[in-house]
């Protein structure tokens, strides 16, 4: 049976492009990067050549991008390193940040001190910005940390970036922005932004999984967390992933091409869902601003249905229809991020699911989709 894939959030498929181009290079015999013979070196400037055009397509400079194994480990780097390096004594952030924010900054409140505020949010999962320049006032009179992502990946919500850096700016506090959901499905201007750090997942924008990256905003003298080799500019050590990193490399290179074109192509595709889920769903209802293609990310979709059914993804998995109940990372458990915004009432007689497109998909598996939920 050919499955419906429609939990793109939690990792898109690769494009053929890309698998053909690491494959060329895993035909090669690449040398590690680090040596300095002609084998290594080759490998180093192909290396070298990707993270100049991740910098530019992100309007950042090469230096600032750091390579590691995921978008989590390059949260776990600029958490832990603002910690030991820029004595960050107080990080303001949200109940409903990626659980790779949310666990690493309970175990820095446990082992170091570390004082956590979380910002104030509406039901539809808004941030309140005032309560976050209230908190920043009340506490500048040491270094400060704000780490808030730029798109959810459980409701789609869009954070308005700007207001927060302009907030940040006023308080001369660093700020850290989950970048995992945007980066390649928005055109990211960093200098524009002026952001001090994000960070980015190969796969989540039809690359391949295990490779990611920091930003660094250059002159902050952050070191690395994990120890060993001099790779990464002493940031992080352990050899290079080199065809993970091309061919995320080549993956958000052809992104960039096409992000118009998809962009419209998936947002209508939103839309339809939208439209059809209404119809045919008495009751249901769209959590966060996931129902709104400028409020939130047009991958994104999140509904609750009148029905209390914790089966509900696996249920639909075997009628060939795959959807999540969250973030991959809580499998069938109902959302932290729900759990915030909804109240028990509405928990207790409802079933949760996160619908997130790509350009794979077409109208007709949307159909699927509201048949088998109709069916269920």
């Amino acid at each position: 049976m050919k499955k419906v894939y429609f939990d793109n959030a939690a990792t898109t498929p690769m494009r053929k492009q890309v698998i053909n181009y690491m494959i060329s290079y895993l035909k090669e015999s690449l040398g590690n990067p680090s040596s300095i013979h002609s084998l290594g070196i080759k490998t180093r400037s192909n290396l070298e050549y990707s993270r100049i055009n991740i910098a530019n397509i992100l309007n950042a400079d090469p230096s600032e991008i750091i390579f590691t194994s995921s978008g989590t480990e390059a949260n776990n780097l600029i958490l832990r390193s603002c910690i030991n390096d820029l004595k960050i004594k107080y990080i303001i952030t949200s109940n409903i940040e990626h659980k790779s924010i949310l666990e690493t900054l309970n175990d820095l409140s446990r082992k170091d001190g570390v004082v956590i505020y979380f910002v104030k949010l509406n039901n539809n999962g808004i941030l309140d910005l005032n309560d976050l320049e209230k908190k920043l006032k009340k506490n500048n009179h040491s270094p400060i940390l704000v780490s808030l992502m730029y798109v959810n990946n459980e409701i789609g919500n869009i954070l308005d970036i700007y207001s927060v850096c302009n907030i940040c700016k006023k308080y001369k506090a660093y700020f850290h922005s989950d970048t995992i959901q945007a980066i390649g499905h928005y055109n990211l201007d960093i200098k524009k932004l002026n952001i001090d750090f994000a960070c980015g997942s190969a796969h989540k924008f039809n690359g391949p999984m295990g490779i990611g990256f920091a930003f660094i905003r250059k002159g902050l003298n952050i070191k690395a967390i994990i120890t060993g080799g001099s790779q990464e500019r002493e940031t992080r050590a352990g050899t290079e992933n080199i065809y993970g990193i091309l061919g995320m490399s080549k993956a958000i290179s052809i992104a960039n091409i096409n992000l118009k074109k998809e962009k419209k192509y998936i947002e209508n595709l939103k839309k339809y869902c939208i439209k059809q889920l209404k119809k045919s769903i008495p009751g249901i209802r769209f959590n966060g601003l996931s129902d709104s293609t400028i409020k939130s990310i047009y991958t994104i979709l999140n509904i609750a249905i009148p029905k209390k059914d914790n089966m509900i993804s696996f249920n639909l998995d075997l009628k060939g229809v795959i959807v999540s109940q969250g973030s991959a990372c809580n499998s069938y458990k109902v959302s932290h991020v729900i759990k915030i915004l909804l109240n028990n009432k509405k928990m207790k007689k409802s079933s949760f699911i996160r619908i997130s497109f790509g350009f794979l998909n077409k109208k007709k598996d949307i159909d699927i989709l509201i048949s088998c939920l109709k069916d269920i």
